[in-house]
């Protein structure tokens, strides 16, 4: 018998009641977006604001359309998606990777707390000159610039999420033998996947500032490029359209992740 004949009717009113209110909360979302589109158009149009200084919806998709026209549209943005994507991957897989080991030695975990706060404390984007020397100008400089960004964060917020876990658990496994491989594959990792999706979202904007900041400062491809070009010749709907189109990448790479939660939940409960 499937699932379905055995829920209640009550159950499936609740649950009709649920999707309902993601599809209003979805509405309501794209209702906001599409009049702050209108408003921005018609304010540009009525002269309210300068179209010349902050653009408008009809002079963005001309600007894409002419960007999709010279060859360069895709170029541009898949030069900043795969440095933010291979930034994104690598700042979460050693963030963990470091989270693991401090959680592992508890001496190292202590030497390095005072260390790990200040650099996240610190500036990192200061340092991109210091990384161009270093590295070279770039995509290797502007993946390094960010996973100086989202790395430590990343650590912190792992490790953190490790100590959070209940302590009987960790115990009560130690007294069936566990090791502490075991501990860490089957307790720790599980119940911290919460933290790392959490982790993992919040690496997603840390990982698009990097990359753009890194662009503001060495690429001569990307959409940061395209941001900074447009700026220093006055070419303010390209501005525009780049940051629109940042925008609309960070929230698929972020609905990326939340289906990701989703997987990852719908498979945990099975």
């Amino acid at each position: 018998m499937s699932n379905s004949l055995r829920l209640s009717p009550e159950h499936k009113a609740f649950l009709h009641q649920v999707r309902l209110s993601k599809i209003r909360i979805r509405l309501t979302q794209l209702l906001i977006l599409v009049t702050a589109f209108a408003l921005w158009e018609f304010c540009a149009d009525a002269k309210i604001v300068d179209p010349f200084i902050t653009s408008q919806p009809s002079r963005v998709l001309k600007t894409i359309i002419s960007l999709y026209e010279q060859g360069v549209l895709f170029y541009h943005i898949g030069i900043t998606c795969l440095e933010t994507v291979v930034g994104f991957l690598l700042g979460t897989l050693l963030g963990t990777l470091i989270a693991i080991i401090l959680w592992w030695s508890e001496f190292l975990s202590k030497v390095l707390e005072p260390y790990l706060v200040i650099l996240n404390s610190l500036p990192k984007i200061a340092l991109g000159p210091v990384f161009i020397v270093w590295i070279g100008a770039g995509p290797a400089a502007i993946i390094v610039m960010t996973l100086a960004i989202s790395l430590i964060v990343t650590v912190l917020e792992v490790v953190n999420g490790f100590l959070a876990i209940d302590q009987e658990k960790i115990k009560l496994v130690q007294t069936f033998g566990a090791r502490k491989l075991q501990i860490l594959t089957k307790v720790l990792l599980p119940a911290s996947l919460p933290t790392i999706i959490n982790a993992l979202k919040i690496n997603v904007g840390l990982s698009w500032v990097g990359v753009i900041v890194g662009e503001f400062l060495v690429s001569k491809a990307g959409l940061g490029y395209l941001i900074v070009y447009g700026g220093q010749v006055f070419k303010l709907d390209l501005v525009m359209t780049s940051v629109i189109i940042l925008g609309v990448a960070a929230f698929v790479m972020y609905q990326g992740v939340v289906l990701l939660e989703m997987l990852l939940v719908r498979r945990k409960a099975h």
